[in-house]
């Protein structure tokens, strides 16, 4: 899975970097002074690098957790999000990462304690308010969850934190590790679901629809709190009747009156991310819709946006009540 493992100097005895190369004996090693030096020089190949991308482990020193976007929350007034990772093993025509970063490879920061702090620091600032945090913007929360321990390490903390909430945002079906411990109040398992045909075509490497509907089941049924994120709303033609059918397959099995959560948003993208993806692969389909530029983001035209998010939360508010019910309009 992983044949390159690149380490800065200052991480080369941490613990988990040494389970990690125990993990992956036969891996090249290459040391590096800061994961910068690998990570962010321009002229790399995204698209030949996400074929088999390295691991690099590294320590951050500033900025562990920052306030989330404007729009971005499931309710809550105070929203935060933090990253232990950077990129995704998952390849999805539409996420922003690939505009955002000059490589496909995986950046993963170790010393997990700094952020745990800061997360700690901001609970007891306010310690009469709910406060969010997200883990699953620049990552998937649990789809490397076997060689990171993410999950692991974090869970303890938060269920220290009477006043924390953690959303676990994936479209992974790694939930042993969840399924093996008791379940958290306050963690909300949030799941991203496209349509089948969709999925198979622009979700390259993620689990299946089925699969990841089976994997919420199970946790729902274990007891973990449930979120379910249709987004981003991608345009076809028959756009009504596949998220008909998507809706109609994933509550056949999830309970909707157990839920936390769902949210819908559309597909929207900085422009400057978007003339980046687009020349990476300028065959792709999803990026020949009927978008337009507006104040600098890329969507589907104003008219077309505000149907689908109109016509998807009509078809959503079928099965679920209005309050448990969130637009994202990032």
């Amino acid at each position: 899975m992983i044949d390159t493992l690149y380490i800065e100097s200052a991480v080369a005895e941490h613990p988990r970097v040494s389970a990690i190369r125990q993990r992956f004996p036969e891996a090249r090693v290459i040391p590096c002074e800061r994961y910068g030096e690998v990570f962010n020089p321009k002229a790399q190949n995204f698209r030949l690098q996400k074929q088999k991308p390295a691991l690099i482990m590294a320590h951050k020193h500033q900025k562990f957790v920052l306030p989330a976007p404007p729009g971005y929350g499931i309710g809550g007034e105070r929203n935060y999000y933090f990253s232990h990772m950077l990129n995704c093993l998952y390849d999805c025509r539409y996420c922003f990462l690939q505009g955002m970063y000059q490589s496909a490879n995986y950046v993963l920061f170790v010393n997990y304690e700094d952020f745990q702090q800061q997360i700690r620091d901001i609970c007891l600032e306010s310690p009469e308010e709910a406060i969010y945090f997200f883990s699953g913007y620049d990552c998937d929360s649990l789809a490397f969850e076997p060689v990171t321990g993410f999950a692991d390490a974090f869970l303890p903390v938060f269920a220290e934190l009477p006043n924390a909430w953690l959303e676990l945002r994936t479209k992974s079906t790694q939930i042993r590790g969840l399924l093996n411990r008791p379940a958290l109040p306050r963690c909300v398992v949030a799941f991203s679901l496209s349509p089948d045909s969709l999925a198979g075509k622009v979700e390259a490497k993620a689990p299946s629809l089925i699969k990841r509907i089976e994997a919420a089941a199970k946790l729902q049924q274990h007891g973990w709190q449930i979120g379910l994120r249709f987004d981003p709303l991608i345009y076809q033609h028959d756009y009504q009747e596949q998220y008909r059918q998507l809706f109609s397959q994933v509550f056949s099995v999830i309970d909707a009156e157990a839920l936390h959560s769902v949210s819908l948003g559309v597909f929207r993208l900085p422009e400057h991310f978007f003339k980046k993806m687009h020349k990476l692969y300028p065959e792709e389909r999803l990026f020949a819709s009927p978008l337009e530029s507006a104040s600098g983001m890329v969507s589907y035209k104003a008219e077309l946006e505000q149907a689908m998010m109109k016509d998807c939360g009509e078809l959503l508010l079928q099965y679920i009540p209005q309050e448990r019910f969130f637009q994202c309009r990032l």
